[in-house]
């Protein structure tokens, strides 16, 4: 079968998207091919009817080379195609008679041969434009995606089979008139999609001086797609070696349901949190987990009653947004490894849980990946744990104009991204691009992402990564199209940070989210520190990275930090006291993933990092840290002991201290990444938990932690809801009463008065001297010595399960009969108050 249509007298090569011409007097082959026809690639043809012609609509047709060029289609739809609609995607063929529509003209002759289709009876209706992304609705699958800039969109189905290929299975191009609804795309399907995915193509200018990347070549993702499916196993190139292969969405099904066993949220009060910030790929990776299956979320349960143990009651993963770990892939000469993006830190999509940190991979098209992560939030919380994500919604994968081409930038770039005038991307991230959070689609958009975890996945709270960017105004380079005239002056400046930014506003006010645990990184790349500042609404948390950086100072004998450090003891109520904010506002941590871990805070004054292969010029270069007098693990008996009561008085610290603690991962047992405060890119020992060593450790430092965190949850009064008053806490020096604020005071010391352990006295002297203090008098009580950390274990607590306890105390009668304890240099103490005789 033939149909004719105009064409130009030139002969150039020319693709027209999927539909080649020929010139008539050429020699027509027969075209075939598994590229999909839809009818709207005969969109404005400028065809009319004709009894000696006809148009038979093929399934299948190709690019053939060296085609002239030709006139885009004027008008056939979907709409005035319904008697093909049925069968487009069966093997019946239909027809449209047609002729040229002017007369004397060259014309192009095609002849088609119809392949048999890969999918059967998919039903292609107008479909809805919301709600967006991929919905189960009437009877099949609704598809919804924003797009304001583009002028044609195309869904694409692809299988399993075909993904690894870079093929297609089937496109759907989407009618404007009746597929469009304002700038929402839109179209539904019914049928059978085992085993397929999809995406998108859309087409427009692609002009990045206005901002704009479109490219008909490229499969984009939905920005709201519950899975991504591309490379099945963490770390590994395909066959065709690409660090970017091909990716797909999951197309969700009504039989995938998940048995949460009547799960609910534990909304436990933020003040009683102890959150333990951990990866979950390095949590079991180590082949010391012997767990089954390592370096997955199922790898995670098999390990939660370690962290049950520890007496943490809430985990913070690190992101498991959609990322491509494979980013950066390089050799690494210094290790003889390759370079992956192992944080994680540059997400993709942020509906999709990463598959690759799943057992099953991409089986069942990426919905078991997202049942495993459910299974992981469940049972955390059947053993009291609740679960965070860290989000990164400051930045994606896409970078700056060099970068891949991936889902934002392909479906609305201008919209997604802060851009300056000649539509250079603004990099407050540092990593390339910024994302455009307070633009009312993509603050809807982080609204949208931010409840679905709630409501599908059951989180319990975010940690938003440089919280900052979302404070900053939106794009307002395209201002005549917004407000319909230029804006003068640096009123609306792109990125300026506001005192009441919508996103923020928005998400705390928000039913769903107001009830949820929510924390600020405050901070971000472009200069912008709003620690104690950040637009809270009462709700909002900060990390505390001043409470790091004073302790640090502090605890390794700074001069003119005791004031900041008794600041910090009670919740840095000089950040956080003022307009309705609570001690537990404060995120206190000493150690993150970013920057050096607990063992090698103590351990190196410089940062090491020739092993990310940048010649030690990454990471953060003041660390506050201190060696303990010789540089690295190899040091003398002395040192070593040392840095073991430097690493209990930190732990000590972050426990007793007002507001919420952080413990990062592995500073349980004193974890080391050999001096490096970077550790990004390793996918290696240097980043894995190791189980062995926490084993080794169980009877020291890990009992240590284990007991401080269990003696916190124990006191009533060292998770206060509001800052301590003159009535609950005293403070003290070498006596009792008479604190020393100092510039060259090291001696910190308090008492609180606690409801279920009476009266506590906690001190820390970060001298380099050894020091006898003088104890407050309480007649007809005692002061009986509970936590040393310049004691050997056990004796550093002196927990009722220890043999030699009574022995260990009747050692300190004779000073505290005189209401006196002596303290060694670099030491911290909990003594607790009994009635005589009791001790």
């Amino acid at each position: 079968m033939t149909f004719c249509v105009p064409i130009e007298q030139t002969h150039t090569a020319y693709h027209h998207q999927d539909v080649p011409l020929l010139a008539a007097h050429d020699h027509v082959p027969v075209i075939s091919s598994n590229r999909f026809l839809s009818p709207l690639k005969l969109q404005n043809m400028n065809l009319v009817h004709s009894p000696s012609h006809s148009l038979q609509l093929p399934k299948f047709i190709s690019h053939f080379q060296n085609t002239p060029k030709f006139y885009p289609p004027k008008r056939v739809t979907t709409s005035n195609l319904e008697t093909i609609g049925s069968n487009i995607f069966s093997n019946s063929t239909a027809s449209i008679p047609i002729k040229a529509a002017s007369e004397g003209v060259d014309t192009a002759v095609v002849v088609v041969e119809e392949e048999e289709p890969q999918l059967k009876k998919i039903q292609v209706f107008e479909g809805h434009p919301a709600p967006f992304g991929a919905t189960v609705r009437d009877g099949g699958v609704n598809f919804a995606i924003f797009s304001a800039n583009a002028v044609s969109a195309t869904l694409c189905l692809i299988s399993l089979s075909d993904l690894p290929e870079n093929r297609v299975t089937e496109q759907i191009f989407l009618d404007p008139l009746t597929n469009k609804t304002g700038d929402v795309w839109h179209v539904l399907l019914k049928g059978d999609f085992k085993d397929m995915l999809y995406g998108y193509k859309f087409d427009g200018n692609f002009s990045p001086e206005v901002g704009l990347y479109y490219d008909p070549s490229k499969i984009v993702l939905d920005p709201y797609a519950k899975s991504v499916i591309s490379r099945g196993e963490f770390g590994v190139l395909g066959h065709d070696d690409n660090r970017w292969p091909q990716m797909a969405c999951m197309i969700p099904t009504a039989e995938n349901k998940f048995d949460w066993e009547g799960d609910s949220p534990l909304k436990y009060p933020q003040r009683d949190l102890i959150i333990y910030e951990m990866h979950v790929r390095g949590f079991t990776q180590h082949e010391s987990s012997r767990t089954e299956f390592p370096g997955t979320y199922l790898g995670v349960v098999e390990k939660l009653d370690h962290l049950k143990e520890l007496g943490v009651n809430c985990i913070e993963l690190m992101p498991c947004h959609e990322f491509n770990e494979l980013e950066y892939y390089s050799y690494n000469s210094v290790l003889g490894d390759y370079k992956v993006n192992f944080w994680g830190y540059s997400t993709i999509n942020y509906f999709s849980p990463m598959t690759r940190y799943s057992s099953a991979g991409t089986r069942n098209c990426g919905q078991d990946a997202i049942n495993e992560f459910k299974l992981l939030v469940r049972e955390a919380h059947k053993r009291g744990i609740e679960v965070f994500m860290d989000v990164v919604f400051n930045h994606t994968a896409e970078g700056n104009e060099k970068g891949p081409i991936l889902s934002f930038r392909g479906v609305d770039n201008s919209i997604y991204y802060m851009l300056a005038p000649k539509g250079e991307f603004y990099n407050y991230s540092g990593c390339g691009n910024t994302f455009n959070c307070n633009h009312p689609i993509v603050r809807q958009f982080i609204l949208d992402c931010l409840r679905y975890w709630v409501t599908e996945m059951h989180v319990d709270g975010f940690r938003f990564d440089l919280a900052s960017i979302m404070t900053r105004s939106s794009s307002l380079w395209d201002a005549v199209n917004v407000f319909g005239s230029p804006i003068e002056g640096d009123l609306l400046t792109t990125g300026t940070p506001l005192s009441s930014p919508p996103l923020i506003d928005m998400m705390s006010n928000d039913p769903i989210l107001r009830d949820v645990k929510l924390i600020a990184e405050a901070w971000d790349a472009g200069g912008l520190y709003q620690v104690g500042m950040f637009p809270h609404w009462c709700i909002w948390s900060e990390w505390n990275g001043k409470y790091r950086d004073i302790v640090r100072q502090f605890i390794k004998g700074t001069d003119g930090f005791s004031g900041a450090f008794a600041e910090c003891l009670c919740g840095s109520p000089n950040l956080y006291q003022e307009g309705g904010r609570k001690p537990w506002n404060s995120i206190n941590f000493v150690c993150a993933h970013d920057g050096f871990t607990l063992a090698d805070l103590v351990t190196y004054n410089e940062k090491h990092n020739l092993a990310n292969g940048e010649d030690n010029n990454d990471g953060e270069n003041h660390n506050n840290s201190w060696n303990c007098g010789q540089e690295g693990e190899f040091a003398s008996i002395s040192v070593k002991k040392l840095r073991k009561r430097q690493m209990r008085n930190f732990f000590l610290c972050l426990m007793v201290s007002q507001g919420v603690p952080m413990i990062y991962m592995g500073d349980e047992y004193g974890h080391t990444k050999g001096g490096n405060n970077n550790t990004y890119c390793h996918d290696n020992y240097i980043n894995y938990f190791r189980w062995d060593k926490k084993e080794e450790s169980s009877s020291d430092f890990f009992r240590f932690c284990r007991l401080v965190t269990k003696f916190r949850h124990e006191c009533e009064s060292l998770g206060l809801n509001d800052f301590p008053t003159a009535e609950r806490l005293q403070w003290h020096g070498h006596a009792p009463g008479t604190p020393d604020w100092s510039e060259t005071s090291r001696f910190v010391a308090f008492t609180l008065i606690d409801s279920v352990k009476g009266e506590i006295y906690i001190a820390f002297n970060a001298s380099h001297l050894a020091v006898t203090i003088t104890l407050p008098e309480r007649p007809g009580y005692r002061w009986e010595p509970l936590v040393d950390s310049g004691k050997p274990a056990p004796f550093d607590f002196l927990s009722s399960d220890v043999p030699e306890r009574d022995l260990a105390v009747k050692q300190y009668s004779h000073f505290l009969e005189a209401n006196l304890y002596p303290m060694l240099s670099y030491t911290s103490i909990i003594l607790v108050l009994s009635p005589n005789g009791n001790a």
